[in-house]
């Protein structure tokens, strides 16, 4: 399972592409509602303000196929703002399918990765610029070896901004040339997703001294760490 690379030359073009495109708790006693509370320089409390609730960030999701999604995985999962990404199956025609029925091609599944993210730290354009400089888009149905329809560059969006994003960035990249061949990319609504069996989860991490690992995951994370260090999340916080 090994994924090609397209010339990393095109780093500013894509940066242009995506140019263009509760309450507070409630108090347990009558006394503690009517107390009134003093700060450090012995003003009531509300006069330097008060708190506000917190809430928790509204997260989205995006789901990307770019042949084997054990080196997909391994790069989004360092991203910032990126909560977790999944291994699994989209855009098939069987009910829960397994890897080996996937790998024989003929339940129309691609692998891919759900990736949860914050777009407050992280924009869906930012992941489709890692998504189109990771993989191949310009194969049919291959990424390096890998040969089939699971190894299809796929972009499932999951609604119509996505949509929209996604085809105004390809139409960019293929009319600025960036790419000798058109770019084959599907981009089509999500119907369905299927997380993939535990093996296959956070695949890199859990398997660093594996010889796929080592020689085809490993290059390339290491390659994608300097390139995208702008998005790149604390290496203690990566997503799993």
């Amino acid at each position: 399972m090994t994924a090609r690379r397209p010339s990393t030359c095109f780093t500013l073009v894509l940066l242009a592409a995506v140019c263009a495109i509760t309450n507070l708790p409630e108090t347990t006693t009558m006394a503690a509602d009517n107390a009134t509370k003093y700060n450090a320089a012995g003003e009531p409390a509300s006069a330097a303000g008060s708190a506000k609730p917190t809430t928790a960030p509204k997260l989205e999701t995006a789901t990307f196929g770019e042949g084997c999604f054990w080196c997909s995985e391994a790069v989004y999962q360092r991203l910032r703002g990126v909560k977790s990404v999944v291994s699994g199956y989209s855009g098939g025609n069987v009910d829960k399918p397994t890897y080996e029925q996937v790998c024989t091609g003929r339940t129309g599944h691609a692998e891919v990765i759900q990736v949860t993210f914050d777009p407050s730290e992280i924009s869906y354009d930012d992941l489709l610029k890692v998504f189109w400089q990771t993989h191949d888009p310009t194969t049919l149905n291959q990424q390096g070896h890998d040969t089939g329809t699971q190894y299809r560059s796929a972009v499932f969006y999951q609604n119509e901004d996505q949509h929209r994003v996604a085809e105004a960035y390809k139409k960019q990249l293929d009319k600025s040339g960036v790419f000798k061949k058109p770019i084959v990319t599907e981009i089509t609504p999500i119907k369905n997703f299927f997380p993939a069996e535990k093996y296959h989860q956070d695949y890199f991490n859990l398997n660093p001294n594996q010889q796929y690992c080592q020689f085809v995951i490993r290059p390339k994370v290491e390659k994608f760490n300097k390139e995208f260090k702008d998005l790149l999340q604390q290496p203690d916080k990566a997503a799993k």
